[in-house]
């Protein structure tokens, strides 16, 4: 057990036991399991333990999105759409007069007191906005969201074949930093000083990998992605390894 354990950070051992846990049941039951909605971090995660298990396949959906199911099944099962219990919705309201955000789809939704995995990305472009929902609770968030803000809204379900497709542009740069604890980092990134870093994450402004941390001393390591409010996302690339002066070299990428 602790070798596997060894290859994750502290704080994704519940996870890393649960994943344990499924590829067990998918073993002994020898029936599909269907997980909630992950993270990419998460589903990183589930990839590398499940990896190449012959007894043990693995399949994630929507391809397109940045949250998906993922389903873990024994060697005979061949996964359909069905199996991955996700229906698409747009939302239909008055953009002509009133203008909804990301942020406000998401704060109504999880008024509603449903938990983040058990609904997917929410997507807009072309005056859209569609949300993926975990099938087990989308007649309930149907009836519930009638508004969001003070602005009246219906949920109409399109076809999967319909969903937004998001095209993410990312900047990149190579530079050095001293060390690569979370601050050091976010200070190379977003041109702040560690001290202004290290304020953003004890504000609980700052997540690694999808979850806030208000540790700054956390390693980051190639592949972590940040996000800190008011400035977007990024993501450590790779580490070069190090200079003459003992820094680190680093490429980044950056949201645009």
């Amino acid at each position: 057990m602790m070798s596997i354990h060894q290859h994750f950070r502290q704080e994704e051992k519940e996870f890393v036991d649960g994943v344990l846990a499924w590829r067990e049941q998918v073993e002994n039951q020898y029936a599909p399991k269907r997980t909630d909605f992950l993270d990419p971090r998460q589903q990183h995660v589930l990839q590398s333990i499940i990896g190449q298990n012959d007894e043990v396949k693995l399949s994630f959906y929507p391809e397109s999105t940045e949250r998906k199911r993922a389903l873990l099944y024994p060697s005979y099962f061949h996964p359909v759409e069905e199996d991955y219990g996700i229906r698409l919705f747009e939302i239909e309201y008055p953009g002509k007069f009133v203008t909804i955000e990301h942020k406000h789809v998401l704060g109504s939704i999880m008024s509603l007191g449903l938990k983040r995995e058990k609904f997917g990305d929410i997507l807009t472009g072309d005056d859209k906005i569609q949300l993926l929902l975990a099938e087990e609770i989308s007649e309930y968030v149907r009836m519930e969201l009638t508004h969001i803000g003070k602005t009246k809204v219906a949920l109409q379900e399109v076809s999967m074949n319909e969903v937004i497709e998001t095209k993410e542009e990312w900047h990149e740069k190579v530079t050095t930093v001293s060390s690569l604890r979370l601050d050091a980092v976010m200070s190379a990134i977003y041109n702040i000083s560690r001290q202004k870093a290290q304020t953003y994450i004890k504000s609980n402004l700052v997540k690694l990998n999808w979850k806030i941390t208000e540790n700054a001393s956390l390693e980051v390591e190639a592949g972590d992605v940040l996000s800190v409010r008011g400035f977007g996302r990024s993501k450590l690339i790779s580490i070069e390894g190090r200079t003459k002066r003992e820094k680190w070299r680093i490429s980044l990428g950056i949201l645009k």
